[in-house]
């Protein structure tokens, strides 16, 4: 079988299996063997992609490049490492009472289908397939995140659904335009809304129609990736779905959802002379990475804040697409990368912390080298991590946009700095106390999976230190090809 139809058929099948057998015994092992079959199929995908070049699939339909590729192995590795971690966290949901085998079922069928829709969304060569993947992922994650069935968690779930939804109908606008514009240039042959059609004849498209197609489709997608003033979804989302969503959200959707926006780039900075595209990313992201930071130090919900991380982290690397060239765009997908892996990484930890506590405020949490002195460490290296403490990768990532807008967009550093500076302060305090003092929590009756937590962490770590020549190469392609 074909690598690509077994890297999309293993979740979907998988999904729909759970659907029927979620709630037995060997259910979480089956989760885990159907996301290691989705991350080895993505493993060999790649290494066709880097020997062989870009591919077809489908006709045009689906097309994998070095730009998503490189995102369907990230996303497929979040995807196995977060199944491992959620087969204990969920037991202990159970044990607890907060979750019966029927929303059990519902859990591990709604993650596998949420991972396919993502690869297909990241791989689809068509505009139109893209929206409709990106609108089925928000139809799953609204199921996950509603999971506890709490007024809390139907409330999030349901702002969710009404702001994404907004934000996903202007997307659609967005597209409409897109093919407006498209069909006048390629004529009514089906494919106006073909990636590698349009990109051909960007040059040609009306620079009038393309601009207002941009804002919607950044409006719109940007409310997934959690751009102000559309993110107020996310941080009720964390803190109320479980703790393997949170993780998935912020390692794998806003990444889906930023890459979009990215493909729509390309089209508009052929079309529109002077950086019109990058100036409203600068903008947005600016705007959210300001916004978060100071609304970090305000939360007492672990999860509410590092869901605020996610945003202001997010809006960095809209910032530092929106500068374009082949340093700011490596800078960003660098980035992308170690905020996935460290982000899933702290919220690993947090949700163990939080059962071993047995609450989600930061006051009422203490003493985590007491409790458990592995999953305390793994949250402190973690959050050193996430902040952009050296050697971890963050680091790299954060000093080559702060680098890149010195020397060509001077007047946005100090607000970098700045905002940066809040962020580090605000997470550091609050982290520090949790994870130091004394406590009485009990043990769990599952131990916790912390093997993710630390490899992670290990990658995140080696890849601060030495970035090998290879992944290099394929950052640069992928960096070329934004633009």
């Amino acid at each position: 079988m074909d690598t690509f139809v077994l890297m999309l058929a293993i979740p979907l099948v998988s999904g729909m299996l759970l659907t029927v057998v979620g709630e037995r015994e060997w259910a979480p092992n089956l989760n885990i063997v159907a996301s290691l079959g989705t991350f080895l199929s993505s493993a060999l995908l790649t290494g066709e992609i880097i020997a062989d070049g870009p591919r077809m699939a489908f006709g045009e339909m689906f097309f994998i490049d070095s730009l998503n590729v490189f995102l369907v192995t990230l996303t497929a590795f979040v995807g196995l490492t977060t199944s491992i971690f959620s087969g204990p966290y969920m037991k202990n949901e159970q044990e607890h009472g907060r979750l019966t085998k029927g929303r059990m079922r519902l859990y591990k069928s709604m993650f596998q289908l949420f991972m396919f829709t993502m690869l297909a969304a990241l791989t689809t060569n068509n505009l139109g397939i893209l929206w409709v993947a990106m609108e089925a992922a928000t139809l799953t994650t609204v199921l996950l995140v509603s999971l506890y069935r709490t007024p809390a968690s139907l409330e999030a779930a349901w702002k969710y659904f009404i702001l994404c939804g907004v934000g996903i109908a202007q997307a659609l606008f967005g597209t409409i335009l897109l093919y407006f514009a498209a069909e006048r240039v390629l004529g009514e042959t089906g494919n106006a809304l073909l990636w590698t059609r349009l990109v051909d004849v960007k040059g040609q498209l009306e620079p009038t129609v393309m601009a207002l197609a941009f804002i919607f489709l950044l409006v719109g997608y940007g409310t997934k990736v959690g751009l102000a003033p559309l993110h107020n979804w996310l941080p009720d989302a964390h803190a109320e779905g479980p703790t393997p969503v949170s993780a998935v959200l912020s390692g794998l959707l806003l990444n889906v959802a930023l890459y979009a926006i990215l493909r729509c780039k390309v089209l508009a900075d052929g079309a529109l002379p002077g950086g019109f595209a990058g100036n409203l990313m600068m903008g947005f992201g600016l705007l959210t990475l300001v916004m978060a930071a100071f609304f970090l130090s305000r939360q007492k919900d672990i999860k509410r804040m590092f869901a605020y991380s996610s945003i202001e982290h997010m809006g960095l690397i809209t910032f530092a697409f929106g500068m374009g060239g082949v340093v700011a765009n490596f800078a960003g997908l660098l980035h992308m990368t170690m905020h996935s892996l460290t982000k899933s990484a702290i919220f690993f930890a947090v949700g163990h912390a939080t059962q071993k506590t047995g609450t989600q405020i930061m006051e009422n949490i203490r003493g985590l080298l007491r409790i458990n002195p592995v999953i305390g460490w793994g949250l402190m290296l973690g959050t050193l991590a996430i902040l952009g403490m050296p050697p971890f990768g963050v680091f790299a990532s954060e000093f080559m946009i702060l680098t890149h807008a010195m020397k060509h967009h001077p007047w946005a550093t100090p607000v970098l700095l700045l905002a940066l500076g809040v962020a580090f302060a605000s997470i550091f305090g609050r982290v520090q106390s949790m994870v130091f003092g004394e406590t009485h929590a009990k043990r769990l009756p599952h131990a916790p999976a912390i093997t993710p937590v630390f490899l992670h962490l290990a990658i995140v770590l080696a890849l601060g230190l030495y970035i090998p020549p290879y992944l290099t190469r394929w950052f640069h392609e992928a960096a070329k090809m934004i633009g």
